[in-house]
């Protein structure tokens, strides 16, 4: 009897260390957020911490820099997904028409900025993007052409993040569609090449399809990350110019480390949290069924 209640409890003893750190991790910091983004917080004397219902909301929704800033996290959300996603797939493909020796090479050098610390790509790029003595310039009016501000003109400055987001993050999806097309029967290719197929019928209608499954992966993951970015502006531009470059998250770290409103920071963590709630089911609504598992 006692062995037969094991075996029907094993199952839940195995998984109870995850579900612990979930509930700890997970469920109880969004619960915590919740609850912080209806408090007018005092760090210094908890005893004045009162509940204010939906004033931070207000007051939030009514700030030009909120406003900013999520506009901000939008475009470099998707300009980000896009061409990070689209850039990867070309380059599994090409990379997997080019059977040669320098295949390895050319994997290495694109996916090694991946695994670089932001710290140092960020001292990197800004001296590259330097206005005055920076290596672009240099360039730039070595061959007469006009200088740019790059980092330092709000006009400029969040380009060039998703420029080095791009740059960084671009050989990480690269390597997982070369590997998912790696794995595709060549006989589907060879079957295309009698019947005479075009190669953007063969690109739309093998290689999508065969590749679906990361590629559903890398979007959701992608999107979520690039909505969460903090490190690559924190580095490069601390949310400036002028708030050109000011995202969600890092408002939330200006908010709740240097203005101590912990309302107010946990109302916008609130705010991206539904977001990206929203956009996850938007995805699995939407993509999940376009997904071909072979």
């Amino acid at each position: 009897m006692k062995k037969k209640a094991y075996e029907k409890a094993r199952p839940y003893l195995m998984i109870a260390p995850a579900m612990v750190g979930i509930l700890l991790f997970t469920i109880y910091p969004v619960i915590s957020l919740v609850r912080l983004s209806f408090m007018n917080v005092n760090m210094l004397d908890d005893s004045k911490t009162r509940f204010v219902g939906f004033e931070n909301y207000e007051k939030v929704f009514a700030r030009p820099d909120f406003i900013k800033s999520l506009n901000n996290t939008i475009v470099y959300t998707v300009a980000v997904v896009l061409i990070i996603t689209l850039l990867a797939l070309v380059l599994a493909v090409w990379l997997n028409s080019k059977k040669s020796a320098m295949n390895s090479v050319v994997q290495a050098v694109i996916f090694s900025p991946h695994v670089v610390a932001i710290v140092s790509v960020a001292l990197i790029w800004q001296w590259m993007m330097e206005p005055n003595f920076g290596l672009f310039n240099y360039v730039l009016r070595t061959l007469g052409l006009p200088t740019s501000k790059w980092l330092t003109s709000s006009d400029t400055a969040m380009a060039c993040v998703i420029l080095i987001s791009v740059w960084k993050a671009v050989g990480y999806d690269m390597l997982i569609f070369l590997a998912a097309l790696q794995g595709v029967p060549k006989e589907l290719y060879e079957s295309a090449k009698l019947d005479n197929a075009s190669k953007w019928t063969v690109f739309w209608k093998i290689t999508i399809p065969m590749v679906s499954p990361q590629l559903f992966f890398t979007l959701i993951i992608r999107t979520i990350s690039s909505f969460k970015v903090f490190d690559t502006v924190r580095v490069l531009t601390e949310g400036g110019p002028n708030n050109a470059t000011t995202t969600l998250v890092y408002t939330i770290y200006r908010e709740a480390m240097f203005n101590m409103r912990i309302g107010y920071s946990a109302v916008i963590g609130v705010v991206l949290l539904v977001i990206v709630g929203i956009l996850t089911v938007i995805y699995f609504a939407g993509l999940s069924k376009r997904v071909h598992y072979q």
